[in-house]
């Protein structure tokens, strides 16, 4: 009986003290030698990418889409659609963006894709404006509308078939923070009117934001929306 107490107690004894050891191991030293290391090699990115404007304040992250629409005319009218607010620069369209009218914060909703195909509503293979309401060949006919209407001014006509797939398409997530070179450039004119700016002016800051493919061959080239707007602000600021 003396045995079995004695043996039971030595198990317990070494079952508590394992548990200690690693705890202080795996529950102490080793998250803050993690977080240690990732401060000190990857400040930037450990403390979440953020953005900051020329004062210094966190406007957002470089790996989270915001979108830029003007104030509800109703704030209590759930249906009433967003309306772009034309004098920044405007993210791919998404489902998954928050709302953000001050340009400083913003609140996700969602992410994710409609998962619905590429010929969904297409009328004999093609996408059309005869396409069924709420398909996805609707909504890209929709967004490449709105894009020629909202982008072209009074020097400067965007064509259909300059829209690039990215102005009239959501990514994946639904959050992506870069739009294509190409995207940027035909939102430029619009861009340059809305904030009295020379267009060279407008497409300089778009050349001086726009990152090449990584590492020279992965990806797209692509512009981040608020690095873009951020050093829009400046420069509107700076007049």
């Amino acid at each position: 009986m003396n045995t079995s107490v004695s043996s039971a107690a030595r198990l317990l004894g070494a079952g508590l003290r394992a548990l200690l050891v690693l705890t202080v191991i795996c529950g102490v030293l080793y998250p803050l030698a993690v977080t240690g290391i990732a401060q000190a090699l990857f400040n930037d990115k450990a403390n979440g990418s953020e953005i900051k404007d020329k004062s210094g304040q966190v406007v957002g992250s470089e790996l989270i889409g915001q979108t830029y629409n003007l104030p509800k005319q109703n704030p209590d009218d759930p249906e009433e659609a967003a309306r772009p607010d034309l004098k920044w620069f405007q993210p791919r369209p998404s489902n998954g963006l928050g709302s953000n009218s001050v340009n400083t914060q913003y609140s996700l909703l969602l992410s994710g894709a409609t998962n619905r195909s590429g010929d969904n509503g297409a009328v004999n293979g093609q996408c059309t404006k005869d396409a069924e309401e709420g398909t996805l060949c609707a909504q890209v006919i929709a967004a490449k509308d709105a894009v020629v209407a909202d982008n072209s001014t009074a020097t400067y006509q965007v064509k259909p078939e300059d829209v690039p797939a990215d102005a009239v398409t959501s990514s994946g997530s639904g959050l992506d923070p870069h739009i294509s070179p190409e995207y940027a450039d035909l939102q430029a004119h619009r861009v340059a009117e809305q904030n009295g700016l020379d267009v060279k002016q407008v497409e300089k800051l778009v050349k001086d934001h726009t990152q090449g493919r990584t590492l020279g061959f992965m990806g797209e080239p692509r512009v981040n929306v608020l690095e873009l707007n951020t050093a829009l602000k400046a420069l509107v600021a700076k007049g």
